[in-house]
């Protein structure tokens, strides 16, 4: 009879997809931490909606403000962040955040990965090189400048139509201004254990994105047997313009990696 429930007990665990290298150990406790990182050509208070509402349901939120200098200051931003958790947490990377979480991500304190129209590398690979496989809109224009030193950004004149085409004049124009120039090294960072390996994951495809092609989001999730959701007409600011939406999958992984 107890090796019944065992046996039963056990199958039903395989059917959640939880092993004992999923991540952060959960034990039933509703996971309550909610970690943010940004992509490149932006900063923090994008996810200022997402925050919201996520703060009103009962999360405890923190946002990484990466510096963009180094492919490996930004990991080390974000683990510093993660290092302040209580308790495990769901790390959420939008865009180049994609490719820090995946590598910050194999903290033993993350329980589970969201990817917000993001770059979702394997080992050795680079998102620079895996944009190849499925262009972009904005890889074949004109909107990305280089500064002398190294740095990239985009054209304020071409944000709103590449990055944000669904948000207003008004707020893609801030956007525009107070974007984080990415050091142009940063995309070719190749990744060296990626986290999504061992833990659960989740996707979020903005099926009007122009800076990240849509196609590759469903292809990196469904190499990652990510669970995925489409969001229609969304651009690559879907977490600015979809706030509620980006904030229920992030709540719905919550849900899956406490049980």
């Amino acid at each position: 009879m107890i090796t019944n429930y065992l046996k039963a007990g056990l199958i039903g665990l395989c059917a959640l997809g939880i092993s004992n290298n999923s991540g952060a150990q959960t034990s039933g406790t509703p996971i309550k931490n909610v970690v943010l990182v940004h992509g490149a050509w932006a900063d923090g208070s994008g996810w200022k909606g997402v925050y919201d509402i996520l703060v009103k349901d009962g999360f405890n939120v923190s946002i990484v403000q990466e510096p963009e200098t180094s492919f490996q200051d930004d990991v080390t931003a974000t683990k510093r962040v993660i290092a302040q958790q209580e308790g495990p947490c769901i790390l959420v990377g939008h865009s180049y955040g994609g490719a820090v979480v995946t590598e910050a991500g194999t903290d033993p304190s993350v329980a589970a990965l969201v990817y917000i129209a993001a770059h979702m590398p394997d080992a050795g690979e680079n998102e620079a090189d895996d944009g190849k496989r499925f262009p972009s809109d904005l890889s074949k224009s004109t909107a990305i400048k280089k500064t002398t030193d190294g740095f990239t950004y985009l054209d304020p004149r071409q944000f709103h139509e590449y990055f944000a085409a669904d948000v207003s004049d008004e707020q893609a124009a801030f956007m525009a201004r107070s974007q984080v120039l990415n050091r142009a090294d940063n995309f070719k960072a190749a990744i060296t254990q990626p986290a999504w390996k061992s833990k659960p994951s989740w996707m979020a495809v903005a099926t009007k994105d122009r800076a990240i092609n849509p196609d590759l989001e469903r292809w990196y999730a469904t190499r990652a047997n990510s669970h995925k959701v489409e969001i229609e007409g969304a651009s690559h600011a879907v977490y600015v313009s979809h706030p509620r939406e980006v904030a229920d999958l992030i709540e719905s992984a919550a849900r899956a990696s406490s049980k």
